[in-house]
């Protein structure tokens, strides 16, 4: 674990991004670089790599249908990506090099909370606009910070709708896990749960902290099945919830219903799991809807197509999201009608406009709010079960237990 200062920043990560130096405000040429470090090594590489193929695909297609337009001259994007492996302080070492030696224009985001508070650090310090979907965690926007966006809803309502979920389930789920492993997005989305399970009149029997890469849930699962939690809320990253869910079909641990904050829109997520899969909620902001449309791909569903055929694997929320950011960009520097980084700064702030992600406006903070809708695994699938408010199609609860699938 790093030592944490004031907003969970690693002390080596703040040390890094104090360093100052002058960041580009004119393109080179007729190009628009957009800089980013992204997981595409280490532990978290397979969620990574949306965010290195949503920026390509999106800058691809904008170039395609006409680039962007300033001022009255034309400009084609271009990337430049960095592999921070997984490492928080190399990611920080590398938005660093980003805006004071590449004199990259703009920035991309990484994944993970964890890397967008420490790297959001060099995009303020810098004053270069970061649009970054890839980072929930409310610590994010709490700081002040004017340079950074966020196109993810808040962690802590991640579970709103889920809990809204449970108190229309018949029967209702009397006792509660929450489990959340010790991460800024974790660590959010179960200080927000608490107060929701509460106002919700639920009662939790279970409030645990795990460390993040966990792979051994047994003692766990062990008081889950002591406690008699009838639902379980699960805070963590894809291979600690496949972990997590293999051990408890080992231990036959088998509440009503399982839910979890990541997995359930993934395909790689569904493969890994194959039927074990089945039944478990999750949620998402983004579904590939016709209705959802943009000024590039035409609406989500397009999207997808032509996502699942570049890269041959499905498309969820956080390629959505990294696509959205570009957009985000594109449209500030557009309206701004100039490539200077306060300008476009603050047609990011004022940003109203659809994407096929769903509805760009920021709030004051810099993030976006966009309703989480319960998903279930259901024939191999995640299908949208509750928006809120009111059922989209049966859940499938209570889940049966592990020996009588």
């Amino acid at each position: 674990m790093h030592t944490l200062l004031r907003d969970g920043l690693p002390c080596a990560a703040l040390a890094l991004a104090l360093s100052l130096g002058s960041p580009a405000s004119q393109a080179a040429g007729n190009e628009i670089v957009l800089g980013a470090s992204v997981q595409l090594t280490g532990p978290v590489a397979n969620t990574g790599r949306y965010y290195k193929d949503a920026y390509q695909l999106a800058v691809d297609q904008i170039n395609r249908k006409g680039g962007v337009q300033v001022g009255g001259k034309k400009y084609t994007l271009a990337l430049k990506i960095y592999d921070n492996q997984s490492d928080v302080n190399l990611s920080v070492r590398q938005y660093t090099q980003l805006v004071s030696k590449d004199k990259v224009n703009f920035l991309l985001g990484p994944f993970a909370s964890n890397f967008a508070l420490a790297d959001s650090a060099v995009s303020e310090k810098y004053q270069v606009p970061m649009v970054q979907g890839g980072g929930a965690s409310d610590q994010i926007f709490s700081r002040g910070f004017k340079y950074v966006f966020g196109t993810l809803a808040p962690a802590s309502n991640y579970f709103g709708s889920t809990i809204a979920m449970l108190k229309q389930l018949k029967p209702a789920p009397a006792q509660i896990a929450l489990l959340y492993a010790d991460d800024a997005f974790d660590v959010s989305v179960a200080k927000g749960t608490r107060p929701l399970l509460e106002q919700a009149g639920l009662k939790t029997v279970i409030d645990e902290r795990y460390s993040s890469n966990a792979s051994d849930f047994n003692t766990l699962l062990s008081q889950i099945k002591s406690k008699q939690a009838d639902a379980v809320l699960v805070a963590g990253h894809e291979t600690e919830i496949l972990n997590f869910i293999r051990q408890a079909k080992s231990l036959d641990v088998s509440p009503k219903l399982y839910s979890f904050t990541v997995g359930v829109p993934s395909e790689d997520f569904r493969k890994a799991l194959g039927a074990d899969a089945e039944y478990a909620f999750g949620m998402s902001a983004w579904l590939p809807s016709e209705t959802l449309k943009d000024d590039w791909f035409g609406n989500a569903a397009q999207f997808a197509k032509a996502w699942s055929a570049q890269y041959r694997y499905e498309p969820d929320y956080h390629a959505a999201s990294g696509v959205a950011d570009v957009e985000a960009i594109v449209k500030a520097i557009e309206k701004a009608g100039s490539l200077d980084p306060k300008a476009v700064r603050d047609a990011l702030a004022a940003s109203d406009f659809q994407s096929l992600y769903g509805h760009i406006a920021f709030a004051g903070n810099g993030q976006i709010d966009l309703d989480q809708v319960v998903i279930q695994v259901q024939d191999g699938k995640p299908a949208a079960v509750f928006d809120g408010s009111k059922f989209l199609r049966d859940a499938k609860y209570p889940m049966p237990d592990w020996s009588k699938r």
